[in-house]
């Protein structure tokens, strides 16, 4: 699960610190914890690894990653569902599994080191024009 906090062109990104994906720039995401609501990991994800709040919107969409490893079988199987959210604030500072967090104009993400998928992903969404949608809650 992860979020798309996107605000006035600029979208929230981490760099991985662990596998899979080390070093590659991601959205700010992670496991649900067990009790916690999908919309309440979405938050405390990004809290922990920005240290940005944020306001859990509606799903943006859900994402299928099959990662190989070296022999082509799957090493990693990961549906993820990343949420649309809006920060309270713009200070970002890595924690937990980021080793950087920052805020990317859209327009540097097409040369930005990505996680695979991710590009388009956020193409599909328009989040490459800058825009939001209109989110029902």
């Amino acid at each position: 699960m992860g979020a798309i906090v996107l605000e006035k062109g600029e979208l929230l990104l981490v760099k991985r610190n662990r596998e899979p994906a080390r070093g590659l720039w991601s959205l700010p995401g992670g496991r649900v914890e067990w009790g916690e609501s999908l919309t309440e990991a979405a938050a405390r994800e990004v809290r922990e690894e920005t240290g940005i709040e944020v306001d859990v919107e509606g799903l943006a969409g859900i994402a299928e990653r099959i990662l190989p490893d070296d022999e082509g079988e799957t090493r990693h199987h990961f549906v993820i569902l990343d949420f649309w959210a809006r920060p309270r604030g713009k200070a970002a500072t890595p924690g937990d599994d980021a080793s950087e967090a920052r805020w990317a104009r859209v327009e540097e993400l097409a040369e930005m080191a990505l996680t695979p998928g991710l590009y388009e992903f956020l193409q599909d969404r328009g989040v490459l024009e800058g825009r939001r949608p209109r989110v029902d809650r």
